[in-house]
This record gives C-alpha cells, structure tokens and sequence, in this order.
C-alpha cells in the first residue's frame, strides 16, 4: 500500500479517486451488447457467455435436476452455515416491515402508505473466481418477505458451463424461481430486455465489477429500476492505537481479495499502527491462495496518516465507503460523526466479514462514493410504497376551499372544479 503522510485537507478529494476503465470504452461496449441481445436475444447472449465466460451451453435455464445435483453435492456443514446465516438475515429483514400507520391529516381526511412487492425482479450473482452465494441469501430472502412474485436470478457458469452448487442450493432455499446461466453485461442487458430464455424484469439487483455496474445503469434507458450502484469492492478502516493492527490487515485483504480493481483504504493518526498494520499485511498475504489478486489491489490501495481521528472521519465521509470500520476501542464515540457510508462495523471484533455472511446485515452496498445518496439494499429496495386516501364528505367541505383557490391559482380550472362540483352537491343535501 502507498504511505502517505499528513495531506492537506485540499488534497483528501483527489485521494479519494477510485481506480477504473476508461469511461467512453466502457459505456461503448455496454450499448454496443446491449443492442445485439436487444436485436438476436438468446443467440447473442450465448455468444457473449462464450466470448467472455468461455462456456458454450445449449440451454441458458438451470434444470430441476441441475438444482438436485447440485443440492447433493454441498457438504452438510456449508448447508448448515447457510442455513444459520439465512435466519440472522430473515431476521433482522423481516424487522423492516412497516406496519399500515392511518394519519387523520384533517377531520375526515385520512392518509396512509402500503407496500407492496414488486412483482418481478432480477438478482445479478457474481460467479468468477469467487462464487458468492452469500450474495444469493442478500437478495433472495428480502424478496421473498417482500413478497416478490417471480426471483429471476443470473450468474455465470464456469467454463464447462457449471454454476457452482453452493449458489444454486443457496437459490433453493430462499425461493428463487428461475435460474439462468449467464453473467455480465449480457446478464443485465438479458434482464433488462428480455429474451425467448430470460424475461424481461422491473427491477434489477446485485454487484458485481465495473462492467456489470455499467451495465445497470444503462439498463434504465429500457424502462428498469436498479438497486444502487455497486461496482468493485471497497473498505476503509479507521484505526488508532488501541487497534489490533493484525485484525486491521485481515479486514484490508478480505476486500483486497475480491479483485484487483477493488480498493482498501487505512486512515490512522498514528504512524506506528501504520507501519504495525502494513508489516501485518505482507506477511498475511503471503499466505493467501488469491496473491495475486490482492496484490495487484494493493497497488491501487493507500495507507495515509491524518492529524486526529476526528479528521480521518471527515476524510471518509468525502471517500464514502462501501464498508467503514473503526478499529477503535472508542469506535462508538465517533459513530455520530459518519455521514456517508454503506455500512458501519465499530470496534475491533466487529469484522467486516460478519456482514458479508451472518450478522443479518445487507452486503450489497453503494461503491465508488455513492454512499453519499445512496442506501444500502433493505426490504424496502423489493416493495413499492403505495399511498392511500379516504376522505369523507366532512374531509372534503374543511380542505375543499383550499384546494380550490390553489387550483385557480395555478389555472387548472378542471381541478378547481373537481372539488367545486362536489361541494355544491354537499350544500344541496
């Protein structure tokens, strides 16, 4: 990691830069693949998969007996650390539900809000080098409390054209309906559009790199909702001297390892922790099976010595953070001071890893700064809210004569008539 010593706050944005493609490249490929899958559906997207993904499948659905096999081969003890992770999830999602609250605006009007599931959504599962069926839990059981009628999900297949058991039996048990082999661009652009295979969605959901990223948010050009912008993976970690500067190093590499665009952050006002905490993570990453990923992240990464802890919470809200952790024994006392980020982990055993698995927290989360207007996936990401109204005849005489004035006011005499028509029937009863 680059060591940086006591930038000035003028210099803190330009060190907030995330790594990344060429912009014009990529939004060129996008429509560039969205067009053909749009033009030859199923036929592009087997190209693509090939092109990309180097499999070539016949058959872009996943088969019951596929799912079966698949079920079979997941050891009992993974099905039982999903299973444990699926009920801390279950819970703390199904505590968002919101209860019909009816609001008696003025006597005889009454305001309330409903939810409901939107209908069909897509769920985006990164499948590379790192199968994340975790990812399958995050989106799959907020759905299905949401009441999501159909879980259409994508993920891509390895090159004998496999995807890996651990994601379908997560799929299984939470409900997903349909499952699709193909990753990507072309993923997005299948869901975003339809094809003879893949539906067409209303929503779509999940992570994934650069590309996938790119490709959601031109999906909402073909009429499609998107979760939030979620590229490569980011943490940044706050620590001071009473950190565990091992734990912290841990905490760095487990998002160093995702991929070499993904980028980790350490903010210390303490030179020592700095050092202490880069020494950890070399001799960490000589033990890691992916190396070669998190080095080539760590080119990208920054370790940076700031004046106080106050300013190195200042310093991340400007980056945003996908993952924030304070590695302080004190972390609760700046907890008040976090204005942007996905997703807060205070203190020295509260691992980000936790909310990447069990904890119960969503780990699809804003990147790339989007932390600042943007939330975390919820329950609320799957319903629409809907409100409601019901006004008596009492409602409509005590609102009737504002609502008149502003209508004549803003020249829309048919609303203004609306209420008048109605009102002069309620003076000749």
């Amino acid at each position: 990691m680059q060591k940086i010593m006591n930038p000035q706050p003028a210099e803190w944005e330009g060190l907030c830069q995330r790594p990344e493609l060429p912009i014009a490249d990529l939004q060129q490929l996008v429509q560039q693949i969205f067009t053909d899958v749009k033009k030859n559906g199923d036929a592009a997207v087997k190209k693509y998969t090939s092109l990309f993904d180097g499999a070539v499948t016949d058959t872009l659905k996943v088969s019951e007996a596929e799912i079966n096999e698949a079920i079979a081969q997941v050891p009992s003890e993974l099905k039982e650390a999903i299973q444990t992770a699926k009920a801390n999830i279950e819970k703390f999602h199904t505590s968002q539900i919101e209860q019909k609250q009816v609001t008696e605006t003025t006597a005889g009007v009454n305001c309330w809000r409903e939810s409901r599931g939107i209908e069909k959504v897509g769920i985006y599962i990164p499948g590379g080098s790192a199968p994340l069926f975790s990812t399958v839990l995050m989106l799959g059981i907020p759905a299905q409390i949401a009441g999501c009628k159909e879980v259409i999900m994508c993920t891509p297949p390895d090159k004998n054209g496999v995807i890996n058991p651990a994601i379908l039996y997560a799929a299984s048990v939470v409900g997903v309906t349909a499952i699709y082999k193909v990753g990507g661009i072309q993923a997005i652009a299948a869901l975003a559009v339809g094809t003879d295979s893949v539906p067409k969605v209303f929503k779509i959901f999940g992570p994934g790199n650069q590309y996938v990223a790119a490709a959601k948010q031109y999906a909402v050009n073909y009429n499609v909702a998107t979760d939030l912008p979620a590229g490569p993976s980011e943490v940044l970690v706050i620590a001071d001297a009473t950190c565990n500067p091992e734990f912290v190093a841990a905490d760095l590499l487990s998002q160093a390892e995702h991929g070499a665009d993904s980028q980790v952050i350490l903010l210390s006002d303490n030179e020592t922790v700095l050092d202490a905490v880069n020494k950890a993570i070399e001799k960490q990453t000589d033990e890691l099976p992916r190396k070669d990923i998190v080095v080539k992240c760590l080119l990208n990464s920054k370790s940076i010595l700031i004046n106080s802890i106050d300013e190195c919470v200042t310093f991340s809200n400007i980056y945003a953070p996908e993952h924030l952790i304070i590695a302080s024994d004190r972390a609760e006392d700046y907890a008040d001071g976090i204005t942007s980020a996905g997703s807060v982990f205070l203190g020295n055993y509260s691992c980000e890893s936790a909310g990447d698995y069990a904890s119960g927290t969503n780990h699809t989360l804003p990147t790339n700064g989007y932390a600042r207007n943007y939330s975390g996936v919820s329950l609320d990401s799957f319903v629409k809210k809907i409100t409601f109204q019901k006004i008596t005849a009492t409602g409509l005489q005590n609102i009737g004569p504002a609502i008149e004035i502003m209508a004549a006011a803003e020249q829309l005499n048919a609303h203004k008539n609306a209420v008048t028509i109605r009102l002069k029937r309620l003076q000749n009863v």
